[in-house]
């Protein structure tokens, strides 16, 4: 890869990406095809492939990896093991870690905090100041906003919509439809669904 100019920073060798000239480290793997914006930065092991995009002030660290069409935009972080791929769309202040997956055309957007094992796909959206962690699963359309907090095996599917004041744990199942707002589920057997 013909890499363009290199400058140092703490110690570490960055070079600017040739298509969009955000800073790479020489650490990390960034393809020619992927797209890292002026000001985006894409740091340790990180791995950026295919047509990928990273702009804004956006974050990719840790050994982190964003492929397919992914685009993580904004002032996004991505950290730790977190695979964002697919047509995936991190933007806002978003922060994603652990070992957590975005994909299919999952959009996650606001002050969202995602970590753990947590799963995010089939055209789910994620929005305001939600925390989500744990080996929650949230897919099939769902939507989750607010100040609403999702963890442990929790899983919300289905048109499923979950905002405002909520804490959802356990092995808690919110689906088909079901619309769930300010108040605390903390079962760990029992389903709701219409």
């Amino acid at each position: 890869m013909n890499k363009g100019k290199k400058t140092i920073i703490d110690g570490i060798n960055f070079y600017y990406h040739l298509r969009g000239g955000g800073l790479v480290a020489e650490t990390a793997t960034v393809a020619e095809t992927a797209y890292i914006g002026k000001k985006a930065k894409v740091f340790d092991n990180a791995k950026v492939f295919d047509n990928a995009v990273i702009s804004d002030y956006a974050e990719i660290s840790g050994n982190a990896k964003v492929f397919g069409n992914a685009e993580v935009t904004d002032n996004a972080k991505i950290s730790g093991d977190a695979n964002i791929f697919d047509n995936a769309k991190v933007f806002g202040n978003v922060k994603i870690s652990g070992w957590a997956k975005v994909y299919g055309d999952a959009e996650i957007s606001g002050w969202a905090k995602v970590s753990g094992d947590a799963l995010f796909h089939d055209n789910i959206k994620l929005s305001g100041d939600v925390n989500i962690f744990g080996n929650a699963d949230i897919s099939d359309y769902a939507e989750i906003s607010g100040n609403a907090i999702v963890c442990d095996n929790a899983i919300v599917c289905d048109n499923a919509r979950v905002f405002g004041d909520v804490e959802i744990s356990g092995n808690s199942l919110i689906s088909k439809n079901e619309i769930i707002s300010n108040m605390k589920i903390d079962w760990s057997k029992f389903e709701i669904s219409s």
